[in-house]
């Protein structure tokens, strides 16, 4: 697939009425898109996506409130610093310090968030990191990772893989993914033989044109940060007994590796006091595949109400 498109053309074309930004962080310039007005509630994507993956629930998500949505470091037209000896610049915590950073400058000191996969997980630290900013949070489609990798089942690792594939020591997992990138983001994003066709082909082009190979290390950085940093201090978070204090909802797809493998309440009941869950009938792009059960859930949970499974 041939690599086209402007920086903003995806979010003009996909969250009409949202405005780009590029806002420094200190430690990175991070690409974010704002719309509509009210409370902010910010929104964060996962791999291999970037923020127009939340593009068929943030026009509705925007009429209630102030939706932030960024490219991650690393990720999409953010940029990609380099991650260190120890990879912390792509430790969850440093991401969540841009997310922190990137809602300062928009004049947010405390706001609601909502993360999917890589995404979830940074919100996940940013809730233990800063209890006084994050007023609640939901997750689409993890279990907090530290449960993940403390009991991995064969069914998982061998659907996921690439945790540990990606984790290897650079370049070797870049090398065999830059070798064909085309081939590898229409593979990643078909989870489980579901399909591409849950995806706007602009957003899939969106994806396509990011994933290049600065991107692919970046990405990389992250997976070898998650199983040594990351992993790390949520070790240390649950043997010093902290848990989340704001609410928490997190949804996962029934069809999903971790609808089919894990146990997602008994896991994020180790962690958060007030929590509530369900799954829905996706597959691991909740927000894609089903924008009519996501969205709705959203809009409940982050206007205080309590939202009912399908």
């Amino acid at each position: 697939m041939q690599r086209t498109g402007s920086v903003s053309g995806a979010t003009e074309a996909l969250m009409p009425g949202f405005r780009v930004e590029r806002i420094d962080t200190g430690g990175a310039l991070i690409q974010t898109a704002i719309g509509g007005a009210g409370p902010p509630l910010l929104l964060i994507h996962g791999n291999p996506l970037t923020h127009v993956s939340w593009h068929r629930v943030a026009p509705r998500l925007a009429e209630r409130f102030t939706v932030v949505a960024p490219d991650l470091r690393g990720y999409g037209d953010s940029s990609k610093p380099d991650g260190g000896e120890d990879h912390a610049a792509y430790s969850f915590r440093a991401m969540g310090e841009d997310m922190v950073a990137v809602m300062r400058h928009l004049g947010f000191r405390r706001f609601a968030v909502a993360g999917h996969d890589r995404g979830a997980r940074v919100a996940f630290r940013m809730a233990l990191d800063g209890p006084d900013r994050v007023q609640r949070m939901a997750a689409l489609d993890i279990v907090p990772t530290y449960e993940l990798l403390s009991a991995v089942t064969l069914g998982w690792g061998l659907e996921s893989y690439h945790w540990f594939f990606m984790a290897q020591k650079a370049p070797f997992p870049e090398k065999l993914i830059g070798a064909d990138l085309d081939y590898y983001i229409h593979y990643k994003l078909n989870k489980r033989g579901v399909g591409l066709s849950i995806f706007d082909p602009r957003a899939f082009s969106e994806y396509a044109r990011c994933t290049t190979a600065e991107q692919i290390h970046a990405v990389c950085e992250d997976y070898r940060a998650t199983v040594t940093l990351d992993y790390a201090m949520d070790r240390a978070d649950r043997e010093a007994g902290r848990r989340i204090r704001c609410p928490v909802l997190a949804l996962w797809g029934s069809n999903s590796h971790v609808g089919r493998h894990l146990r997602p309440d008994e896991a994020w009941g180790r962690w958060a006091d007030d929590y509530r869950g369900f799954a829905i009938p996706t597959g691991h792009y909740p927000a894609e595949e089903r924008p009519d059960l996501v969205a709705p859930a959203l809009l409940d949970f982050f206007s205080g109400g309590e939202p009912r499974g399908p």
